[in-house]
């Protein structure tokens, strides 16, 4: 019992640190860094609530596949505990992608700015309290295809 209590918790510990990185104007990657950005102004013509699904790396269905496997090994003897390891295995394994899913999951914004170039475009960011409204002037990050709105 022991084995599977850690085994949770590490489960846990590994799934937060998956909600640590950022997708708002103000978050910038290591790599984000010396890179030359093209900056356009315009103003907001539109924001809308969105959720940015959350990851899928793989992590939290092998974390939770380890962790049902060793509660479903508890489960009777010889044989009785294989198989109950595989289908814990396998149940772990659903529940612990959907847990990863579940706990990365973000608030998002798609903002639609008109360009001062009389170009539309939306980008959907990460929602971090940043407030727009229709009307703000704001300004568009632009670097290798990838775009951030900020004030």
């Amino acid at each position: 019992m022991k084995i599977i209590t850690g085994s949770a918790l590490i489960l846990v510990a590994i799934l937060s640190a998956g909600c640590t990185s950022g997708l708002g104007s103000s978050d910038y990657q290591r790599s984000d860094t010396r890179r030359a950005y093209e900056v356009k102004m315009g103003v907001v013509e539109s924001v809308r609530s969105v959720q940015i699904e959350g990851s899928k790396s793989g992590v939290g269905t092998a974390t939770g596949a380890v962790v049902g496997g060793v509660a479903g090994s508890n489960i009777g003897q010889g044989k009785g505990a294989i198989v109950g390891a595989l289908l814990g295995a396998v149940a772990g394994g659903v529940a612990g992608k959907a847990i990863e899913e579940g706990t990365t999951k973000k608030n998002g914004l798609e903002l639609t700015v008109r360009l001062d170039s009389g170009r539309t475009i939306a980008i959907v960011q990460e929602d971090k309290g940043e407030d727009f409204r229709v009307g703000d002037r704001v300004r568009l990050l632009e670097s290798g295809g990838e775009a951030r709105v900020s004030h």
